[in-house]
């Protein structure tokens, strides 16, 4: 099916290959809001303890991929979706006209690629609400500024890297006139893995037009109801191209999952080094390896201390930074759900809420059905004592968590689980990446700011409802 697609899609785009090389925009003074919502189809049982088995599992599955991945002034304001499928999402419009199209917010990639033609087949696609064969889809043909992206088009290896034209074996050397497409991409993510050509395309904001936008076009994907938005720091991300300073949005809380309900994603082009009142701000670092393209894409930050309850847990310092073979260190990333520790920095911090909740006692079967651990039953307690969760960051700053971005109920209001996952189950399988991965779960209700100019990270807490 994916090559026959593929087929299909190459005979319907050949005459519009281009190997034209497009030059950045030049950054202006601007800024564009998008509508960001929570993306989560609702999970097919109404056992609230399988799903949030269903969320450990898609986030340690998140977790493997970004460890071991498979190598490959405002300007805009946009409206940011919740869904139960444990994402966010974003709606972006390409082509003229413009076909709206929704994406997942995601900081730890960073291509941008839609559902393309209206043959888009995704297999494993039958979540909740989501009906496979009405996946909302780019038409190209429908598109006058549509482009297939050349073999010598200097975008081509912005994916495939600098070897590209080995791969090229109808284009000489001395020509710079080949017709041949770029390579088909393939990109795999903790959830699933898509299949597609790359296009020159027209971004269509409301108030601003970007051309040549290099996109991916996904004729083939597994387990993908929706395109990606790559946040990430490679050169074919989203802020990459636009030339963003920076970008900032405000992640919904969870309760409103597939609710109309939107809190805002910020774009900003135009230079300056004025801090945003009221943010505590870490700097980010890139990771000093070089031979991982992916481990580049990442936003790291520096964690000093894990502080439960007022005492500082003791953690390895060799997990805090990447080492020299780009392992450890701390990232910040929209896609995954509830932050992943590997167990050395896990199992001292659950042994100090075991040790501070003393007074309750562990709920077992819900730790074996979650997936979660550890677990405390409530049942019959009028206020419940939860230690404080604090995350102190290089340059002093301080992420104090509300309980509710640490804690969840599991079933009725008789139990509650710490949503921080480990994969204590494969031992070392998950030696290796980073460390720590701060997920979305944890940052609900939190004005955050990527200042991609000054390379820092900013948050507040902030009630990001409307």
């Amino acid at each position: 099916m994916a090559a026959s697609s593929l087929i299909s899609l190459l005979s319907v785009f050949c005459l519009l290959a281009s190997s034209s090389a497009s030059v950045a925009p030049k950054p202006e003074p601007t800024t564009i809001t998008i509508p960001l919502l929570p993306f989560f189809s609702k999970h097919p049982s109404s056992d609230p303890i399988k799903t949030l088995n269903s969320f450990a599992s898609a986030s340690l599955t998140r977790a493997r991929h970004l460890k071991r991945p498979k190598t490959s002034s405002p300007f805009a304001k946009t409206q940011v979706f919740p869904h139960s499928y444990g994402g966010y999402s974003i709606s972006l419009s390409f082509g003229k006209p413009p076909q709206t199209i929704p994406f997942l917010l995601d900081t730890g990639s960073s291509l941008v690629w839609f559902p393309c033609t209206s043959r888009y087949f995704c297999t494993d696609c039958d979540f909740p609400n989501i009906d496979p064969k009405k996946i909302p889809s780019f038409i190209p043909k429908l598109s006058s500024s549509t482009k297939i992206v050349g073999c010598k088009n200097p975008k081509c290896s912005w994916i495939f890297g600098p070897n590209v034209l080995s791969r090229c074996q109808d284009c000489s050397p001395s020509s710079q006139n080949c017709s041949q497409a770029c390579p088909t991409y393939m990109l795999q993510y903790g959830s699933g893995s898509t299949v597609g050509l790359l296009l020159s395309e027209t971004l269509d904001f409301p108030e601003k037009t970007i051309p040549d936008f290099l996109v991916g076009c996904s004729i083939f994907s597994n387990r993908q109801p929706s395109g990606i938005a790559g946040f990430g720091r490679g050169l074919e991300s989203l802020p990459s191209q636009l030339g963003l300073s920076k970008f900032s949005h405000c992640l919904l809380s969870r309760r409103f999952d597939d609710t109309t309900e939107s809190s805002d994603l910020v774009l900003y082009r135009g230079h300056g080094s004025a801090k945003t009142p009221g943010l505590s701000y870490t700097p980010f670092h890139k990771n000093p390896i070089t031979n991982n393209s992916a481990f580049r894409e990442y936003y790291y930050v520096t964690l000093r201390k894990v502080i439960v309850g007022g005492k500082a847990v003791k953690i390895p310092y060799q997990f805090l930074v990447p080492g020299a073979d780009g392992n450890g260190g701390t990232v910040v990333d929209s896609g995954t759900t509830f932050t992943f520790m590997e167990s050395p920095i896990f199992e001292p911090v659950a042994r100090e809420f075991v040790t501070q909740m003393a007074n309750y006692s562990r709920a077992l079967d819900v730790e074996a059905r979650s997936g979660l651990r550890p677990c405390f039953n409530i049942a019959d307690r009028k206020t419940v004592n939860f230690p404080d969760l604090t995350f102190q960051f290089k340059g002093g700053a301080k992420l104090a968590l509300p309980f509710v971005n640490y804690f969840a109920l599991a079933g009725n209001t008789s139990v509650v689980c710490l949503t921080i996952m480990t994969d204590s189950g494969v031992g070392p399988g998950l030696a290796g990446g980073p460390a720590i991965i701060f997920g979305n779960f944890q940052q609900q209700n939190f004005y955050v700011e990527y200042d991609l100019e000054n390379e820092r990270f900013g948050f507040r807490q902030k009630n990001c409802k409307k």
